[in-house]
């Protein structure tokens, strides 16, 4: 798939997509010896955003832990300007953005990985982040939430942050810690079913304090598993 190109998103597991994926989990599994605390608070069918922390660019591929099912993640566009990999990882579920804009056609091929029922990583920060703090998110995931209905499931990763910093080329063998937080219902009311911006930056600032609570734990700075009020 090249840049610009329509997007269909395919949930079908393939055979390379399962070889795949399995390579990726023994892989990780050797290397970062991921614990997972609160996969029941996953939704099991039906569209979901997973919006986890993001320390590292190994970070993405730890989404294979939070979910069995194939997911959907958004990569930046330079990725397929090498067409062979930017063919494989299309399969992957990956479809490109154009980062530093506001790219309308990614947010198309978005909202219709969640309307056909299908789960989505997204990075509310955006970027690669440094330190403890989860501070200001974009407002992107609550977005597609107030679109499409679909939750937002927060995830703290840690310890990626010492796996592979940024300036890194190649990753480290550190212990991981996956902790997923109940999922933030999306944001609702307004006239004629449009979402007020105000309760947009509610979701946001909701999503920002459950990622916080998640992140913390999964650093060994909390010992309760976040909840939604």
């Amino acid at each position: 798939m090249a840049v610009g190109d329509d997007f269909v998103p395919d949930p079908s597991r393939t055979l390379g997509y399962r070889a795949f994926r399995g390579l990726v989990h023994t892989t990780w599994a050797c290397c970062f010896r991921p614990e997972v605390t609160g996969a029941e608070l996953v939704p099991t069918t039906g569209p979901f955003i997973i919006a986890p922390i993001h320390r590292s660019n190994v970070d993405f591929a730890l989404a294979i832990y939070v979910t069995p099912r194939k997911t959907f993640f958004i990569a930046k566009d330079s990725l397929w300007d090498f067409k062979p990999l930017g063919r494989f990882i299309s399969t992957m579920g990956a479809f490109p953005v154009h980062r530093g804009t506001a790219d309308r056609a990614a947010l198309v091929h978005a909202e219709s990985v969640l309307r056909a029922g299908e789960p989505l990583v997204l990075f509310p920060e955006g970027t690669r982040q440094e330190g403890p703090i989860v501070g200001t998110l974009l407002e992107g995931a609550a977005f597609l939430a107030a679109r499409t209905g679909a939750p937002i499931v927060p995830v703290g990763i840690g310890g990626t942050d010492r796996a592979m910093p940024k300036g890194k080329k190649l990753p480290r063998p550190v212990k991981v810690r996956i902790v997923i937080g109940a999922p933030v219902p999306p944001p609702t009311g307004g006239d004629a079913g449009r979402v007020p911006r105000s309760r947009l930056r509610e979701t946001t600032e909701e999503l920002r304090r459950s990622l916080q609570a998640v992140y913390d734990q999964a650093c060994g700075r909390l010992s309760a598993p976040a909840t939604t009020s």
